[in-house]
């Protein structure tokens, strides 16, 4: 999870508060005294945080508190709305439409992910169902096209640039051409950086502003700098145009906090967040839903967008809604919610949005990614028999050495898959009996489903950080239709939820 430090901290401050017998005044200051530290640890400017203490203790007046308040919950909302807004600019940046050409134009200084951030951005778009384009006009650096031509033919998107040219303005705007006459509905536009903020940089930044005239401009910024942010945010969008912000590098650094409050205070929304290297971790940062997963209640609504993203609606999967009526569950389903799985890309970025995610079994990502695909592998060299049946016994020993035979693995791993199998299809069995609609949307199915048998799903440490039975069957309210319900339990049980 994106700053998991600051998350656990202030989830643990808020836990003690919850398990005291009588929430006093010396309770109240605890609680704010260790969300503090952990502001100022993650270097979130010292009046921000002292403001937002202050406001805390003048909403919540525990002796004008009536007896039958709830005061847990009064503190929780207090400590929830003054971070989202310690969090958010108050101002909503441009946004592009499909099918209408849209110029986006991105700066920085050299070193803040500016290039990588540029194909992250296109490839998030792509996904969504726009056609991005990459245009290159960064002549300064040695390697910057060969770098953006690398990244763009990896993610599949259309990009221009030139070895020969050295003028960037000259390249923006054959390239920006270009692509409109492709109809490409996203254009962007990488711009040349530099190791400080100088001149030169600006004065290049307006020319190719002024020939492109983006409809919005991007300010890259390494989050590692923490509160210093705030003057350089303030210098870019004083020189140029900048119409929101994107901070890189969230993921290995405790300063990420102290970058993000620190660009909120220049009134420039922070629109995405960098999680990592890879091309999937880039994250749209959403105030609430952000400041929620930092205190340990999740993030539902993205939590669903990614599983939908990538999980066919089970509306168009009849036959595995009859095995999930059926309770059903064979090593070809299993195979496929893996694939599913792993298109969702890091495991960490989608349990970070889980309820309670900070009490949830710490895995490493890649050795997670790799125990599935070794079990892929292995499933590659079973036969249809064997993939479909659900009679784990018509699996011998003489089959177990064949399998991993053929797979080149060792028998001791596939007798482990065999056992994650019976694991996993022993959860799936509980949701027998789930009455599947014949017809309609699939929010009929979320009705048909109760509460009882979602808490069979999942974890038991999850259930309680939701708020128990009564948590849940709000959740399952807000949340709408449940496409792409069995994998996120197949997931669940992946990471450790059920019985085991």
């Amino acid at each position: 999870m994106v700053l998991a430090e600051l998350g656990g901290s202030i989830s643990r401050a808020l836990q003690q508060m919850s398990n005291a017998t009588v929430i006093d005044e010396k309770v109240l200051n605890e609680c704010l005294n260790e969300i503090t530290r952990a502001l100022l640890q993650s270097d979130v400017q010292f009046k921000l945080v002292r403001d937002m203490q202050t406001n805390i203790k003048k909403i919540v007046n525990l002796e004008d508190l009536a007896a039958g308040h709830n005061k847990r919950r009064i503190i929780q909302n207090a400590i929830f709305n003054e971070l989202c807004k310690m969090l958010d600019p108050g101002k909503p940046s441009f946004t592009p439409k499909k099918g209408k050409p849209s110029v986006v134009m991105f700066v920085g200084l050299q070193g803040s992910g500016k290039t990588t951030t540029c194909t992250k951005y296109a490839y998030y778009h792509q996904k969504k169902g726009w056609k991005p384009a990459l245009v290159c006009a960064d002549t300064f650096r040695a390697g910057a096209f060969d770098q953006l031509k690398q990244n763009a033919t990896k993610a599949k998107i259309p990009f221009y640039g030139s070895y020969m040219e050295s003028d960037p303005v000259k390249i923006a705007v054959e390239g920006v051409e270009t692509f409109k006459k492709e109809n490409c509905d996203l254009i962007i536009v990488d711009t040349s950086g530099r190791h400080k903020q100088e001149a030169a940089l600006f004065e290049e930044m307006r020319q190719v502003a002024e020939a492109t005239k983006p409809d919005l401009v991007i300010f890259v910024m390494d989050s590692s700098i923490g509160q210093a942010a705030f003057d350089q945010a303030q210098a870019f969008k004083q020189s140029a145009a900048v119409g929101a912000v994107i901070v890189t590098k969230m993921d290995g650094h405790a300063k990420g906090g102290g970058a993000l409050s620190a660009v909120a205070a220049t009134k420039s929304p922070v629109i995405f967040i960098g999680t990592g290297e890879h091309m999937d971790e880039f994250e749209v940062f959403d105030v609430k839903p952000f400041v929620s997963r930092l205190l340990g209640m999740g993030d539902w609504s993205g939590f669903m967008d990614k599983i939908q993203e990538v999980v066919p609606k089970l509306d168009n999967q009849p036959e595995l809604l009859q095995k999930l009526s059926e309770g059903t569950f064979t090593l070809r389903i299993m195979y496929e919610q893996f694939q599913n799985l792993l298109q969702m890309g890091p495991l960490s970025q989608l349990t970070s949005m889980l309820p309670g995610a900070e009490l949830m079994p710490k895995g490493n990502d890649k050795e997670s990614q790799a125990k599935i695909k070794r079990y892929m592998t292995m499933m590659d060299s079973m036969t249809n028999e064997e993939l479909d049946s659900t009679n784990t016994k018509i699996i011998t020993e003489s089959r177990i050495v064949r399998i991993a035979r053929g797979s080149g693995r060792l028998v001791r791993e596939v007798m482990e898959m065999f056992e994650e199998y019976k694991r996993l299809a022993k959860i799936w069995s509980k949701m027998k009996g789930l009455k599947i609609p014949k017809k309609g949307p699939m929010s009929s199915l979320n009705q048909n489903m109760n509460a009882q048998q979602m808490s069979k799903v999942l974890p038991p440490q999850m259930l309680k950080q939701i708020g128990g039975m009564g948590g849940l069957q709000n959740l399952m309210k807000q949340m709408g239709g449940m496409g792409g319900l069995g994998s996120a339990k197949e997931m669940m049980g992946m990471l450790g939820g059920g019985d085991k």
